[in-house]
């Protein structure tokens, strides 16, 4: 094949894969594999459709994390309540017991509600949601009295303190759930331009290319399939975030991250995956993955003559999944150049879990670790 026959293939390689992001290959009648566009069918690995950008949802008290701070804040807010009308501390603890008999189930009512009707409350405009929110405060605030009154508790029974009582400390929680979710907004516009960036990164960009051009003249597929793994990286770097995806959706990103840095490095990259099939469906922020995978190739295998082994696993244990990436390091490497990539993983999986997500970077005996603990 002529020097000018190898970059026509490559011309047409290019401009079909990166210039339609939604390409499929499917055979053709000649028995060619032949590339067509298409949708991506919802749902189907990270070439899930974009249904637009999301509207941050201020309701979402789903969270064990968010129920525990806002049934503190409430009993928090009982107790200094109930100590301008005590008259010493026993008399404070009774009538703290009593408002708590009503306030505590109005308030897990109220956190119920809200996380089962949190996508129907996100679908409104901001102050249809704050009214929403309040008027359900109110009506757990009469919930709260109800229970009271039918035990005989109060006399008279308080009705509209009740009511406005609900109100108030509904906007309150309201506010710290607005809060909550403009603090997602920063961290998760950071990681998506800092995807970007290294997705467009000179020097990444054109050693893909090289690659290609080296594997045209030979193996013309592999390197259809590894324009194919960038116009992947590309597209889910561009498209807008979601709340969420899948373990198993950031597994095949990595993967086709790490079968074009395995055309580079070749035999200096030793991948080795362990991965659980019951781990897969836990939710993490997207592109959360593939970052540090990215870090352990940079770290680990870049300044290495003799290469290094990045290690990826999952495992599933009860009700906690657990992920792994890890890569050995040249001597005098350590722990360099991973803190802003980590903090803003980190920042990010706490924002979406919580209490309930862990996040720990380890570097022992020339060995650097990350380490994850999601929700199953």
């Amino acid at each position: 094949m002529s020097a000018g026959a190898g970059n026509a293939i490559l011309s047409r390689l290019i401009l079909s894969v990166l210039s339609q992001p939604f390409m499929k290959t499917v055979p053709s009648a000649f028995g060619e594999t032949t590339l067509q566009g298409s949708l991506p069918p919802q749902g189907d690995g990270v070439a899930a459709a974009d249904a637009g950008p999301v509207r941050p949802n201020m309701f979402d008290a789903c969270h064990v994390g968010v129920v525990l701070r806002a049934v503190l804040f409430v009993e928090i807010v009982v107790g200094v309540g109930a100590v301008f009308v005590a008259s010493h501390p026993l008399d404070w603890l009774l009538r703290f017991s009593l408002l708590t008999g009503g306030v505590l189930p109005a308030t897990l009512a109220w956190l119920i509600v809200a996380c089962a009707l949190k996508a129907r409350l996100a679908r409104l405009k901001p102050s249809g949601q704050w009214l929403a929110g309040i008027s359900l405060g109110a009506v757990a605030g009469l919930y709260g009295c109800s229970l009271l009154d039918f035990m005989g508790l109060l006399q008279p029974v308080p009705w509209f303190a009740s009511a406005a009582a609900g109100a108030l400390l509904s906007g309150m929680l309201l506010a710290g759930l607005f809060w909550r979710t403009r603090a997602r907004t920063p961290a998760a516009t950071t990681a998506r331009l800092a995807e970007l960036q290294s997705r467009i990164r000179p020097h990444f960009l054109f050693n893909t290319l090289n690659s290609a051009i080296a594997l045209v003249r030979a193996e013309p597929a592999k390197a259809e399939a590894v324009l194919e793994d960038l116009s992947e990286l590309f597209r889910s770097a561009l498209a807008d975030p979601a709340e969420s995806v899948t373990l198993g959706q950031e597994i095949i990103l990595a993967e086709r991250y790490l079968a074009i840095e395995q055309i580079r490095f070749g035999d200096r990259l030793q991948i080795s995956w362990h991965l659980d099939p019951q781990a897969a469906h836990a939710r993490l922020p997207p592109l959360l993955l593939q970052p540090l995978v990215e870090n352990a190739v940079k770290h680990g295998v870049e300044p290495s003559a003799a290469g290094a082994q990045v290690k990826i696993s999952t495992q599933r244990r009860g009700s906690t999944v657990v992920v792994k990436v890890s890569n050995s390091t040249p001597a005098g490497v350590g722990e360099r150049g991973h803190g802003l990539a980590l903090a803003n993983v980190r920042e990010r999986l706490l924002l979406l879990h919580d209490v309930q997500a862990r996040f720990q970077a380890v570097y022992q005996d020339g060995v650097f670790q990350v380490r994850l603990e999601l929700p199953a």
